[in-house]
């Protein structure tokens, strides 16, 4: 072949490869599903896409931590980033479990308040886990607090309780007249013992946020438990429901990247875009959550930002869970005794 064949030749070649698509970096993000998901999708993960040239493969997963466990374990997690509740967040920084945070690509983070981040995560919203009742059988009124839920002879009807110890033995010891500043470090006992008073009259102990929100609108229980934003859907679409904010229990959802990620550049860019407050406020105005950027409240409607689990009135009769301490080795203590308790 001629010197000058070959030239043609390479040239074409390149040609060729400069006008093949680049594939785009993919991102898999483990995290809720149902109609906050979708949501989500909307609002922040297709814009995100689109802004960025990524493709983000969303994985729901009602109970992620133990898999982010098992996926940092094997050296080559499927999942790059995650959301969970803060006290897994906290417990995956003392297992080794997360990759620590650049903030240079994370500036959305600045106007998250220093209380829901740190090294290893960054949060993204509150919740409240809120009492609903039904109005067909209670009308106006309805129980108020968690001792009118565990007053069975004022409030009579059927019960359904989450199957799981947070923030469950938070009610009941709130059930029990102690005061919100002084839960914790909870009492583990005094909570249990509370427990098996109700116990007899759960009808449902439920798993899942989406079977709570038919528990509401088939009209399956009286009264229960369940996260706001579930609550605030059911009755927006005509659930025979209302629920209370009062003694209701905060959490909030923080954002980590799974120790070993491939692609942790372009995972904390996507995180990024989940912080983005205009995003967030778009997602809040379709769906009950509280997100974390207080930067998102100048994009919100007044009326939508005081619905919310963020809106300054609400934080006043909300009651904050402690997710150092369910993280804390007597949390972990008091999460596996809830096995026993389940199977008496």
């Amino acid at each position: 072949m001629t010197k000058l064949c070959r030239l043609t030749l390479m040239a074409a070649t390149l040609a060729t490869a400069t006008a093949l698509p680049v594939a785009a970096q993919t991102v898999t993000y483990a995290t809720d599903g149902g109609t906050i998901l979708d949501v989500m999708n909307k609002t922040l993960i297709k814009p995100a896409e689109d802004k960025l040239g990524i493709r983000v493969i969303t994985d729901p997963s009602a109970d992620r931590y133990p898999v982010v466990k098992a996926q940092v374990a094997s050296g080559k997690p499927i999942w790059d980033i995650f959301d969970a509740s803060a006290g897994y967040c906290a417990r995956g920084v003392m297992e080794g479990l997360l990759e620590p945070l650049d903030y240079s690509l994370l500036p959305n983070a600045e106007t998250v308040p220093d209380a829901f981040k740190d090294e290893h995560s960054v949060g993204l919203s509150a919740y409240a886990t809120v009492l609903a009742y039904n109005t067909d059988t209670f009308g106006d009124a309805g129980p108020q607090s968690w001792a009118d839920f565990w007053d069975v002879e004022k409030f009579p009807g059927r019960r359904a309780l989450r199957n799981y110890a947070r923030p469950t033995l938070e009610l009941a010891l709130l059930a029990d007249g102690v005061a919100p500043a002084d839960l914790y470090p909870l009492d583990v006992d005094r909570a249990y013992a509370k427990l098996e008073e109700i116990k007899p009259h759960i009808a449902v102990w439920w798993t899942s946020g989406a079977e709570t929100a038919q528990l509401l609108v088939d009209g399956e229980v009286d009264m229960l438990p369940l996260w706001d934003g579930r609550a605030a859907t059911a009755v927006g679409e005509g659930a025979p429901a209302t629920f209370t904010r009062n003694q209701a229990i905060m959490e909030y959802t923080c954002l980590a990247v799974l120790k070993g990620t491939q692609n942790k550049e372009a995972t904390l860019k996507f995180m990024n875009e989940l912080l983005d407050p205009k995003g967030q406020a778009g997602w809040a105005t379709d769906y009950t959550t509280g997100p974390l950027n207080t930067a998102f409240a100048e994009f919100m409607e007044p009326a939508r930002l005081e619905s919310l689990t963020t809106a300054p009135a609400n934080i006043a009769i909300q009651v904050p869970l402690n997710a150092a301490w369910w993280a804390s080795s007597e949390g972990e203590a008091a999460e596996r005794r809830w096995l026993d308790f389940m199977q008496k």
